[in-house]
Formats: C-alpha cells, structure tokens, sequence
C-alpha cells in the first residue's frame, strides 16, 4: 500500500510542478496589502440563500455578516449585526437587538426588514441550508433595531445555528431591485443567482469584485466595516485543485496562503519563509451509500454494515494523510456535543463477510461509484476512492470508480443519486444539530433525500427524528446524552460512513499574520494582516 502511495503522489508531484509553472504569471502574490490565496473551489453559488459549500462558506463570513458570531475558541458565541438577544423559557422565541452603526457596503443601514426578507428567502428558496430556518414561522420586526423570530417549538440551537454564515443578511432593497424574491414563491420567482455571481450585498469585511468560475475570484475591502481595522485591501483566491501544485504556488511566492496542503506534503517543504502549522479539525470525509439511487445494488442494511465493518480505517488515515488524522465514530465529528464515549470504528473482515453471506450476496456484486475529483482538507479523493476500492474486493463488492468535476458530482448526488460516493463536511456552528438535519434518515432533509428515500422507504429512521425534537427541548446539561443517542442512532442506519478526520495544515507566508482555523467560517479575512 505504501508503495502504491508514493507513486501516485510522485506522479502528483511531477504534474503538479508542471501546472504551477503554468499558473505563476498570473497567480503571483501581489506586494503590498493584496493577498493571494490558493484553494480548490466547490463553489455551488454566490447567492447567500443558495450557496452550500466549502469554499462558499469562506466567501460568506467575509462578504457578509450574521447576527451572531464564533469566537476564537471556536465555541463561545459573540456580537455580531446583533449587540445582545435573548430568548424564552421554553426557547421558541428569541429577540435581537441590532447594532444601530451597521451598515451595508453601499453605506445604507442594517435594519430589521433586512434580516427578516433574508430569513424568509433562505427559508423559501429551499437551497441546501435552508434546513438552518427549519421550525421558523414567524419574525416580527417592531421598529429598525428589533428583530423577533418564533419558532413552532423549542430550538436549543437556534443561537448556534444564527452562528453560520448561511444566515447571512443581505442588503434586501438592492437584492430584491436586481431580481431577488423573499416570499413563499420565492422558488419559483426569484431570479438573482445571476446577479449575486458578479455582487455582493452584504455588510462583511470584503466586497466582491469578479468571480471567474474555476480560476479565481477577487475582492476588496468594504470601506463601510467597521467592526475592526482591515490590514488587507484585496484578496484573490486561484482556483488550484491538488495540495502538491498549493504547496509549489507557496514554496515559490506565487500565493500567500494554500488552504488545502495535506500533512504529507508540508513534511516535504522548504519552510525558511514559510509558516506551516498542523492542528487537529473538526473536518471530516465518509462514504455515502444510496439504496435508492439509480441503479443501485440492493443496499440493505444487513449489506451497508458489511460495507462499514470491511473499511480499514486505520490504513486510510496512512493512506490518505500519512497518519495525520483520527477516526470519527459517527456522523457527528468528535468533540461535539454526543461524541464523548462512542466506539471508534474497526475493520473486521470475518464478520463484513458473515453478514454478506446473510443477505445472500456472499459472492459479492459491482457498485458505481462518483465522486468529485478534487481535494478535500488535504485528501485527494481519488487517493481515498482508490483505498476504498481495494477494501470493499476483500469482500467481492466491485467499484467502479469515476471522478468527476465537482458541479457535475453534484448534479448526479441531487438528481437520480449515486449508489455510493465519498464526500467531506465541515461544520457551519459548534452544536450537533447541524449534522443530525443534514445526515440524519428524516424525510425531507438533505441526505435522505440524496440516498433515495423516496424510492426506499426502509432507509427512513423514525428514531432519529423523535430524538432530535427531545434534543433541541433539552437542558444544556441533558443536550450530551440525548446527542449520543442520536450518533448512535445515525451510526445504525450505515448510510454515512466517517472515514478520517484530516489534521488541518495552516500553510502561509511568514510575512502573513492572523491565520487561524475558524469552525464556523474557516478563514476569517477580517483578522488577517501583511507584515
């Protein structure tokens, strides 16, 4: 296996050399207050109500604000648009006091009317985070500073959830004079996805100035924030997919910061001007099976936990990130609130086998697998998919295997689904409720959706759904323990299957200052300076 590895990095190496040649000219950081940022993008949209990615999140905190933010410990939530709020007994009202000197990027003020028409659009457009506004049914705005949200129940993680930068506000006379629509038939009668590829309107550190589809994107410093002092005029972020071509773009000053240079890689750098720093992340990748996908073999239960149980998860970790990384028990990353005490996942080759004998496939079959060919914090895909391929053989499950760009990946997971797949997450707000709606076997939400269920019924996990009603009515005390019985819960369906949870690599200049890993945002550009 290790020899395997080396040739597919030397290989990845050379090409990559040769394609940083390629990208210097037009990729070199520029002197002065601009900093240039390399990063694969798997950008979805720029529309705040539309946008559900990586890489979208990271273009949302610094082109718009939330009401509230996450402070530095990547916990503790802060002031944001809102100076103070409060909420109920029962947590099914909470009121937000706004910040009466926030204003947007074209210098108009923050108000109220703005927050609600930006609520309602990400609740009505039913985008991929529009799950954040689930429960919402009505906000009450009585004077410019006051905004009341009421839910239909208790919601102990609306404050955390508000911490996400897909709650966004946005500047609601200028979007909804370029085509934007807030109301019920906002699906239907919204047409500003255009517009928000080529403009921001919001009130964050940076503004946007053109967006240039898998190349680059670039901004500038809103001269209306005022939250703090901006050291960094502009920032260009290159398109640049593998962590070996990142970590060449830095070594040689073509960028500034890579975002997504695996650990592997950063052993091997020249770090004399560089600041390359390793930590552990709440960032994790899984395997995706779709019973219900086209196509799909039939993916009992009894054979989806043949296919956890046959995943050798201490090789992928050797595998994919030479070690730097750690198991992640359940779909809901540990550290989390319900992770504390849950098994770590093990191969067992014996028992993967006895259980496919028991569902009658003993001789095995052939699975299609997608999935997007890109980097995912420091994992190549392709490396993961490849050390997926050779476990599942020791069980006769053939995959085939084909990478795709990530737009088309996505098209394929959301229209007839993909039978299984690998794929990452990254948290948007420290609380488990974010994975539970997102993961969780709920009719409706997002991955019951991708895995077919309304074409197989049996992966709908009613459990799932009554313990979530009992953990967002739950004390903070009691939150822990009814989050685990949630995890374990999720971890019974084997639908999402964890495989590693990358360490992140901080790569930069030494000239760049205020990098720091941000769980709800990743890269803040607000905190970072030029020296």
């Amino acid at each position: 296996m290790g020899t395997i590895r080396q040739h597919l990095r030397v290989a990845a190496f050379l090409s990559a050399s040769l394609s940083a040649v390629a990208l210097l000219p037009g990729a070199a950081a520029a002197e002065g207050n601009t900093v240039v940022i390399a990063r694969s993008f798997d950008f979805n949209s720029l529309d705040p109500a539309r946008a559900f990615c990586d890489t979208c999140q990271i273009y949302l905190s610094n082109a718009y604000e939330s009401l509230i933010g996450l402070g530095t410990d990547n916990k503790t939530l802060e002031p944001r648009l809102a100076t103070k709020w409060t909420g109920n007994a029962d947590q099914s009202q909470f009121t937000f006091t706004l910040d009466p000197d926030a204003k947007f990027s074209d210098g108009s003020p923050v108000e109220a009317k703005d927050v609600k028409w930006s609520f309602e659009r990400l609740q009505n457009l039913k985008g991929g985070a529009a799950f954040m506004m689930d429960g919402v049914t009505k906000i009450d705005t009585p004077d410019a500073t006051t905004v009341v949200v009421t839910l239909a129940g208790p919601n102990s993680e609306f404050l955390n959830i508000l911490s996400a930068p897909y709650t966004a506000v946005v500047n609601s006379d200028v979007a909804a004079a370029n085509g934007a629509a807030a109301g019920a038939d906002a699906e239907t009668a919204d047409k500003a996805e255009e517009w928000f590829l080529a403009n921001s309107a919001g009130s964050g550190a940076y503004q946007l100035v053109s967006y240039k589809a898998d190349d680059e994107m670039r901004l500038k410093a809103n001269q209306e924030y005022k939250r703090s002092k901006l050291s960094v005029t502009d920032v260009v972020f290159k398109h640049t997919k593998d962590a070996v071509t990142q970590a060449q773009l830095l070594e040689s000053g073509g960028v500034d910061i890579a975002m997504q240079i695996d650990p592997d890689t950063a052993k091997t750098m020249n770090t004399d001007n560089l600041t390359v720093e390793t930590i552990p992340s709440y960032n994790f990748l899984y395997v995706a099976l779709a019973p219900g996908a086209k196509g799909a073999p039939k993916l009992t239960k009894e054979v989806r936990e043949a296919i956890s149980l046959a995943l050798d998860y201490d090789g992928i970790i050797d595998f994919t990130v030479g070690g730097a990384g750690t198991k992640v028990s359940s779909p809901i990353p540990t550290g989390f609130p319900g992770t504390e005490g849950l098994a770590a996942p093990q191969q067992n080759l014996d028992k993967a086998k006895e259980l496919m004998a028991k569902a009658g496939v003993a001789d095995g079959f052939e699975i299609n697998s997608e999935f997007p060919n890109m980097n995912a914090y420091g994992v190549d895909l392709s490396l993961l998919s490849q050390k997926i391929q050779q476990d599942l053989a020791k069980i006769n499950i053939k995959m085939n295997l084909t990478p795709l760009e990530f737009s088309v990946w996505r098209d394929h997971v959301r229209g007839d689904g993909i039978p299984l797949t690998t794929s990452f997450y990254a948290p948007d707000y420290y609380g488990s409720a974010q994975y539970v709606q997102f993961f969780g076997m709920i009719e409706g939400q997002p991955w019951w959706n991708r895995a077919g269920g309304k074409n197989d019924a049996s992966i709908t996990n009613p459990e799932t759904a009554e313990l979530l009603k009992k953990a967002l009515a739950a004390t903070e005390a009691d939150k822990p323990g009814v989050y685990k019985e949630i995890a374990e819960s999720m971890m019974s369906d084997h639908i999402i299957i964890p495989v590693v949870s990358p360490n992140l690599v901080l790569a930069h200049s030494k000239k760049v200052t205020g990098v720091r890993y941000s769980a709800c945002c990743n890269l803040l550009l607000n905190e970072i300076g030029v020296q």
